[in-house]
């Protein structure tokens, strides 16, 4: 039995001119149409002052960081792996799979099977996700093997990406954000995404 929201979602159709236009400019598809994550951003449009800094900031980030649209998908899911956060999960498998994120990583980013993932830059930007969710740091020996992989500004940024997605799995989690439609179709973390 699903646990009904917690606050209900404004309708998206009051979003604000300037908040629509910054939503049209995230990259790909995945996150708009039928993808567009509308039942969160109607439960954030409850903080409007919240949201319009937020949004800009995310869309602007998605846009410009150094990290390439793949390899932020990568970081996200995790964060949805990591949060037991259904609602990124589902969101972003089909946005990371229009990037070019195999199933077979997919499988990995939700099974855990991190070696799976090599040992560049992949992997390092999963095991330092990791390693800031479980430790609120990155440890030495952490650094020592995957903050080389990046430079200065991509570990920078990538702490970045981490807390925006903070934000999202727990207002997800919190407030019992429902998923959309078109998103029960997406397997779940406890699905296989094995073909």
């Amino acid at each position: 039995m699903t646990t009904p929201p917690r606050i209900a979602p404004l309708p998206v159709s009051a979003l604000r001119p300037e908040w629509e236009a910054t939503l049209t400019r995230i990259p790909g598809s995945g996150l708009k149409g039928e993808g567009s994550p509308h039942h969160v951003m109607g439960t954030l449009m409850h903080a409007p002052a919240t949201l319009g800094a937020f949004l800009d900031y995310w869309v602007t980030s998605k846009e410009t960081m150094a990290f390439s649209l793949r390899e932020q998908e990568l970081l996200i899911l995790r964060m949805g792996v990591l949060y037991r956060s259904e609602y990124v999960w589902r969101h972003h498998v089909p946005v990371a799979r229009e990037f070019g994120v195999a199933e077979a990583t997919l499988e990995a980013l939700r099974t855990g099977d991190l070696a799976s993932l090599g040992d560049g830059r992949d992997r390092a930007v999963v095991e330092l996700t990791d390693e800031l969710v479980n430790h609120r740091t990155i440890g030495d020996e952490a650094w020592r093997l995957w903050a080389s992989k990046l430079s200065p500004l991509e570990v920078i940024e990538l702490i970045g990406l981490v807390a925006q997605y903070v934000l999202f799995a727990l207002t997800n989690n919190a407030f019992c954000v429902a998923l959309e439609r078109p998103m029960l179709a997406v397997p779940g973390l406890e699905d296989s995404l094995a073909p």
